[in-house]
């Protein structure tokens, strides 16, 4: 018997492959892309940024605490093309003056609101099939994985930012989103991110994205770098009053 030998390695054509891609490197995006207005976060994304026409799940502990300064950067970008940003089912009122300072004008903004979640799911059903909106937030507090499918596939139907706002304990259910993203508050004006679904390998560590509003960066950056250390547990807190004219909370 002869000897088995291992069969040749041919490579592929180039258009093959370049729709080729392994498990242990970062995917790239089919879509097009917005960047997320953060350096560190879109080197973590496949694609350099937040797919568009996908549905994109961002966990957080509390809405509607941090999403919006996570978010802003890129909806100011897509928003340039003059379409509407719509949010569905906030659960709170959007605060006008913050977002405005954040480059998202009152203008472009669509606030939906809804009585469950339900009605949240169906507004933003209608919103996709439309396809006018640069941006798409909706806000579910809970949801089957059946309708996150649904969601993900009216997504893909049009060129959207489509962003679904979940609870931080979401993360242990399954999701249809290709990209699911959870993000805390850390020390002061920074936001801790991981990146816990994607297309690539997994994301372990947490980005620290310095989320200091530009108006406040010039009077807050030296007093915040001249605030003591985090206090561990058990020493005496010793409060901060105001700094550059402005209460910290």
């Amino acid at each position: 018997m002869l000897p088995m030998t291992a069969p040749a390695r041919v490579p592929l054509p180039p258009p093959l492959a370049a729709h080729v891609w392994r498990g242990s490197a970062l995917g790239h995006a089919d879509m097009p892309v917005q960047r997320s207005g953060w350096a560190q976060l879109d080197a973590e994304l496949p694609g350099g940024g937040w797919p568009c026409g996908s549905l994109n799940e961002i966990l957080t502990p509390q809405a509607p605490l941090l999403e919006w300064r996570l978010l802003a950067p890129a909806l100011r970008e897509a928003l340039r093309a003059g379409a509407p940003l719509v949010a569905v089912g906030p659960p709170a009122m959007p605060y006008l003056p913050g977002l405005h300072a954040q480059g998202v004008r009152a203008e472009h903004l669509v606030w939906v609101r809804s009585r469950d979640v339900g009605e949240s799911l169906w507004a933003a059903g209608q919103v996709l099939r439309a396809g006018t909106a640069a941006a798409l937030l909706v806000w579910l507090p809970a949801c089957r994985t059946e309708a996150l499918r649904r969601l993900h596939a009216h997504a893909q139907g049009g060129r959207s930012l489509v962003f679904a706002l979940r609870p931080a304990q979401a993360c242990a259910e399954a999701s249809a989103a290709p990209l699911r993203v959870q993000a805390r508050v850390g020390e002061p004006w920074e936001l801790c991110v991981r990146v816990f679904k994607r297309r690539g390998p997994s994301h372990e560590h947490e980005l620290r994205l310095r989320a200091l509003p530009g108006a406040l960066d010039g009077a807050l950056s030296a007093a915040l770098a001249a605030l003591p250390p985090r206090r561990e547990a058990g020493e005496p807190c010793h409060a901060v009053g105001r700094v550059a004219g402005l209460r910290l909370a």
